[in-house]
C-alpha cells in the first residue's frame, strides 16, 4: 500500500471511482477539468494504491486564516465502501497530518455531513475533535 499525489491525468481519473462514492453529483466526464481547475487555487488529491487499485482518496489544501494560523483543509476523505475498517483511510489521515506537519501547518480541519455518522466515528477514533457547526445557504448567483 503507498499514498501518492495524484499528478498526471490517469492519477486523478484512476481516483474517480473512490471520490463518486462522496461526490456522485460530479460526472466522469467532468471530474479531470474540476480537479485541475482547483488545483489553480492549492486543491490536491492524494491516494492509497494497493494491489487492487485505488481504494481511498483524499482531496485538500493548505490555507491560512487569522482563525487557524496555517493549516490543512480536507475537503474530501472517502474509502470505497467494501474497503472500509482495512486500515485505508486511517492510513491516509496519518498521512496527510504528516503532510500538514512537513509544510508548517499548525492544524488540520474538515468538515463532514451531520448524516455521515460512521465518519464521525472514525475522525473521533483517529484522534479528531468535534469543534463547531458548519452553517450554509445556498445563493442565487446574478448572471450579469
Amino acid at each position: 500500500m503507498s499514498i501518492r499525489i495524484a499528478s498526471t491525468d490517469a492519477d486523478i481519473m484512476d481516483c474517480y471511482r473512490v471520490m463518486r462514492e462522496l461526490r456522485p453529483h460530479v460526472a466522469e466526464e467532468q471530474f479531470l477539468a474540476r480537479v485541475r481547475d482547483h488545483e489553480k487555487s492549492g486543491y490536491r488529491l492524494a491516494f492509497v494504491h494497493a494491489a487492487e487499485g485505488c481504494m481511498a482518496v483524499a482531496g485538500f489544501r493548505i490555507s491560512e486564516n487569522l482563525a487557524w494560523g496555517r493549516f490543512l483543509y480536507v475537503d474530501d476523505l472517502v474509502t470505497l465502501p467494501a474497503q472500509r475498517s482495512k486500515g485505508y483511510g486511517a492510513h491516509l489521515l496519518s498521512w496527510l497530518k504528516g503532510y500538514a506537519g512537513q509544510n508548517n501547518c499548525s492544524q488540520l480541519h474538515l468538515d463532514s455531513g451531520m448524516q455521515r455518522t460512521g465518519a464521525h466515528r472514525f475522525y473521533e477514533r483517529e484522534g479528531m475533535t468535534r469543534a463547531g457547526y458548519h452553517f450554509s445557504e445556498s445563493l442565487t448567483v446574478s448572471k450579469s
